[in-house]
Parts: structure tokens; sequence; C-alpha cells
């Protein structure tokens, strides 16, 4: 089995799943929807991880779960104090709508990196090395996809059959 179709092994059940589906129509950086940047973000997190020889199967599910939250952030124009805004309150939404949906492929140590992948935005950092793997993915993907839009959009592609 190649890594892309371990990786897509990993993830498929999720990806899969109608709420899932539904973060094709939520934008997140630029022109990138939030599940085009959560695929780049498992992909590049497992890649991170079978280099250090790390658990591959986390890192994978963290990437995808990591931004699961409710509603698109864009679409939440009501004003609010700074630490009530997205960008600190959505990891600790995608944990809780993550639980919500996809408990059985949970386990602490993505439980972890979900709710702190924003570090240092979020004061408290990652526990464990999976944490700071997506982390850094999250951070890369994210300045990437603005700077290199069509690059990122054609990461994964090719992958699903």
């Amino acid at each position: 089995m190649n890594y892309l179709d371990e990786w897509y092994k990993n993830i498929k059940p999720i990806i899969e799943h109608p709420e899932f589906q539904k973060r094709k129509q939520y934008m997140h950086h630029g022109n990138i929807s939030v599940y085009d940047h959560t695929l780049n973000v498992s992909l590049l997190a497992y890649k991170m991880a079978k280099k250090r020889k790390l658990d591959t199967k986390s890192a994978s599910i963290a990437g995808i779960l990591h931004d699961f939250y409710e509603t698109p952030w864009m679409e939440d124009t009501e004003k609010k104090p700074l630490f009530k805004r997205h960008g600190f309150t959505h990891a600790k939404n995608a944990l809780n709508n993550a639980k919500k949906y996809f408990n059985e492929y949970l386990n602490p140590v993505i439980e972890d990196a979900i709710l702190r992948h924003m570090f240092p935005l979020n004061i408290k950092p990652p526990k464990h090395r999976i944490g700071w793997i997506l982390t850094l993915a999250d951070k890369r993907v994210s300045i990437e996809c603005m700077t290199e839009p069509k690059f990122f959009r054609a990461l994964y592609k090719g992958v699903f059959k």
C-alpha cells in the first residue's frame, strides 16, 4: 500500500460523512474551502508523522478534524470581544463537533492536537508531538494556500477514486 492509499484509508469514513461534506461550502482562507484546507493539512501532517515514525493515523485524523467547527467563520459578523472570536474559539468548537460526529475515531492525542492547534494564539501548547505536527502543518498550509492556492487545491487530487 502506498502512502496516499494509507492516508486515505485513515480519513475515508470521516470525509464521506454528510456532515463533513458540508465543509466544501465553508470558505476558509482566500478561495479555499475548509474541506480542501483540512485535506491538505491532514496529508501534510501524515507525511510529517511518517517521516518521524510517529502515529500517522492520529496525525491524519487530527488534520482532517482540526477545523470541524459548526458554522462558517466568515458568516459570523456579530461583534464579539477579542477572546470570543473565531481564532480563539474554533478549536474547542471543532473538538466538540468531532466528539459529536466521530467520537469512535478520537483518542487523547487527537483530542489534544485539535484543541491546541492554534498555539500560540491559544495559550496552551500541544502536549504531544502529533499536536506540534498538526500546529505546524496547519500554519504552513494556511500561509501557502493564500500565496499559492492552485498548488494546494491540487495537492491531494488523484487520491480519490
